[in-house]
């Protein structure tokens, strides 16, 4: 809403510093500050609240180091993530954008399907909280929604390059190329908008891959159907980033500084691919309007972070499914946004690996069962407990320990992932 307050203080008054509303690195940077301080300060408050009103969380014994001091500890913490997420965003993003539209529909979705999974689990007190399957298909009706945007809607569009890599090799030895593509983004890329279900491709030269070819044998029109594979892919990983996200939530920060490291080399991607130089220097897919995405990801980085000042250990506050599901969701769709989705297996590694986890020991534990019996079975799991990080637990590691490796882990993989804009 500030951007088209000052917007009009400039064009019609011309007023001292208004201006500056039009750079989006300036309102990144308001996004964040007013993130962190409502998480933080505002926070705090919210907590004490949740505490007053006994919105606690009921821990079931499993044996581990620790556990049974978190019981009571008040939940629904989510609230905070998402209130600091969309107030930076509705005051400083250009809020007439598609893909800023996309990223609120996605908090506001995936925050209510928590925050009914949570209500249950708190006020109903039943401990399995939302089935399985509503989660499941509100997931899936988020992921509709999203496809069916990134692929009806007009504004969501790509443009291509116009000259070939050898050709602008050549011409970047001359300055005037250079100076011409600040000027002029048609220098680089065509002036016309395509409608494409590309995406980005990590360790390969010619690094765009369109989903369409998957179903290239349907005939000559093809690219007519490409919605039939799209959209299901969509919708798919949303649904595994989102799961992801929600079963690392399960010692104090995890999830949280997991999260905030992934959205902050996002939040670099979508600064660079909505930026002609930056998008020809680097050879990636060039998507006009989606640098916006900068104003949104910095308040998701900034909720992030303040946030872990209560949540991390030990901790005053969880986020509970309200802010898990929000979270993956945000980052999966904010990935699809910017076409790089197929990054995520590099970058959400621990999400990945906490998911494989699971998967692993439960199919595990019915194959033991199956060849060998039901007790042999219960005592040689693949893992002493799952998610992955309760089976370090059960290995006697301190969960904070546990929590800075994984973030260090974490770090890590994002470097990895701008390894691979080059590394091809």
């Amino acid at each position: 809403m500030l951007y088209y307050f000052f917007k009009y203080l400039d064009q019609q008054f011309d007023v001292p510093g208004a201006g500056a509303f039009q750079y989006i690195s300036f309102r990144a940077a308001l996004a964040i500050i007013v993130s962190l301080m409502i998480s933080m300060i505002f926070g705090k408050n919210i907590i004490r609240y949740l505490r007053k009103k006994q919105i606690g969380e009921t821990v079931r014994d499993l044996g581990l180091e620790g556990q049974t001091q978190k019981q009571g500890t008040p939940t629904m913490g989510g609230l905070i993530i998402i209130s600091a997420i969309l107030i930076p965003t509705l005051l400083f993003a250009r809020l007439l954008n598609v893909y800023v539209i996309i990223m609120i529909i996605t908090t506001i979705w995936l925050g209510l399907i928590g925050y009914l999974d949570d209500y249950i689990k708190v006020f109903k007190k039943d401990k399995e909280g939302l089935a399985g399957r509503f989660k499941i298909l509100g997931q899936v009706g988020l992921g509709l929604i999203v496809g069916c945007m990134m692929y009806f809607n007009p504004y969501v569009v790509v443009r291509e390059k116009m000259m070939s890599t050898e050709e602008i090799r050549v011409a970047r030895e001359t300055r005037s190329f250079v100076e011409d593509a600040r000027r002029n983004e048609n220098h680089l890329f065509s002036p016309e908008n395509i409608k494409a279900t590309k995406t980005t491709i990590p360790f390969y030269k010619n690094n765009e891959f369109d989903y369409a070819k998957l179903i290239s044998w349907i005939g000559p029109n093809y690219q007519k159907y490409a919605w039939i594979i799209f959209i299901p892919i969509v919708i798919l990983i949303i649904t595994a980033v989102s799961n992801g996200a929600n079963i690392t939530d399960g010692i104090d920060g995890l999830a949280t500084g997991t999260s905030a490291i992934i959205g902050a080399t996002l939040g670099i991607f979508a600064y660079v691919s909505g930026n002609v130089v930056f998008a020809d220097f680097l050879n990636i897919m060039y998507i006009p309007n989606s640098g916006e995405l900068v104003v949104f990801i910095a308040a998701f980085v900034g909720a992030c972070i303040g946030f872990m000042w209560y949540n991390a250990y030990p901790a005053q506050v969880f986020m509970g499914d309200t802010g898990s599901l929000a979270l993956g969701g945000i980052i999966a769709t904010f990935a699809i946004a910017i076409r790089k989705e197929l990054l995520i297996p590099i970058l959400c590694g621990i999400f990945l690996v906490e998911n494989l986890s699971v998967i692993l020991q439960v199919y595990y534990f019915k194959y033991q069962k199956r060849k060998r019996g039901i007790e042999y079975a219960r005592t040689h799991r693949l893992f002493k407990m799952s998610p992955l990080h309760h089976h370090y637990q059960k290995l006697g590691y301190h969960e904070s320990k546990i929590v800075t490796r994984f973030l260090i882990i974490g770090i890590m993989l994002a470097v990895v992932t701008f390894v691979t804009l080059k590394l091809r």
